[in-house]
């Protein structure tokens, strides 16, 4: 649940052959009865010749507007993490794009790097499913190419909240009362938010929170899990999960200790990877060597970021590959 705003000088351009790349569009999902519109990044499997598309700090290869190749495609909605926003794991939906998916990364409303005005308390964690629910509703029914989609293969990544996001949607029920009232350290990492997010005195109940059993495979890093130390909390999480977690780190809620009870209790044995030596931040994509001294930039010593994210974006399609199809 660590404060992201400064993954916005992020960047990570994966190796791929000359005559594939991952076609870049961006969405914007309308204002509902109740709800806030909702901006998105989407990548597709592109036959073109990528280019170099700048895009704030960022440099991404990439086709604009594409026109998606390949029918009846799985699809993986993106949720970040406190603060982050829908480039924050630009890598990581590329990698999936070049391998035959049509991948949506969202800006949570109210609660990106642009935005924080709701950031902090009960009412995003409950948001957060209700995003993803209309990202998909979306994705499937209003998006001009929404026949290029299989309904019946949808999977989610999350990191961090995201990861809490992703687990909601799974079925599972967090305990609020959990969370950190209070850090020792205020300037650690993650504490400040952590603070802010105090529990009420009757936090909403599980059954008012949103559940999607249309996602069928689901891989989180780093999750929010504080909220989900019993069996009780996710026994109703039996998707196939992936799920990762950083030796050293670093995100209030997500510690290794939180990640490996959750991991312990879930009814489904995940395929649970430890990330030796990372922190919390380390699933971020990589940083330009312009701007390594961002607290989204920093790893511990000797920790290779861009080596990890080749083996664990490797790592992702191929789960997503066994339980979505090709």
């Amino acid at each position: 649940m660590t404060h992201l705003r400064l993954a916005l000088a992020a960047a990570f351009c994966l190796a791929m052959s000359p005559a594939q790349a991952a076609g870049l569009k961006f969405l914007h999902i309308p204002v509902g009865q109740d709800d806030p519109a909702i901006d998105a990044a989407m990548w597709s499997p592109c036959t073109e010749v990528p280019e170099d598309v700048q895009i704030r700090a960022l440099t991404i290869p990439a086709v604009p507007d594409c026109p998606i190749a390949g029918e009846k495609l799985p699809l993986v909605i993106i949720s970040h993490g406190y603060g982050g926003w829908y480039l924050g794991h630009h890598d990581t939906a590329e990698a999936l794009a070049d391998s035959g998916f049509v991948v949506v990364a969202i800006n949570h409303p109210y609660a990106n790097y642009a935005d924080m005005s709701r950031a902090n308390g009960l009412g995003v964690l409950a948001a957060r499913p209700v995003d993803i629910k209309r990202t998909i509703d979306f994705m499937l029914t209003d998006f001009p190419d929404s026949a290029k989609i299989d309904p019946q293969r949808i999977g989610f990544y999350g990191f961090s909240q995201g990861g809490y996001t992703g687990l909601v949607l799974a079925g599972a029920n967090p305990d609020f009362s959990k969370l950190p009232r209070r850090c020792a350290d205020p300037k650690a990492v993650g504490c400040p938010q952590a603070n802010r997010a105090r529990p009420p005195q009757q936090p909403p109940l599980p059954q008012t929170l949103t559940h999607d059993p249309r996602i069928r495979a689901m891989v989180v890093a780093d999750p929010l899990s504080i909220v989900f130390q019993t069996t009780d909390s996710v026994k109703a999480v039996t998707i196939p999960l992936q799920l990762w977690g950083s030796e050293l780190g670093g995100g209030g809620g997500a510690s290794p200790e939180n990640v490996a009870t959750l991991a312990r209790v879930l009814p489904e044995k995940p395929d649970f990877r430890i990330v030796p030596n990372a922190v919390h931040l380390s699933f971020l994509t990589m940083c330009p060597k312009t701007d390594l001294s961002s607290e989204a930039c920093i790893d511990a010593p000797g920790f290779d970021r861009a080596a990890f994210h080749r083996e664990f974006n490797a790592e992702v399609v191929a789960f997503f590959r066994r339980n979505l199809g090709k």
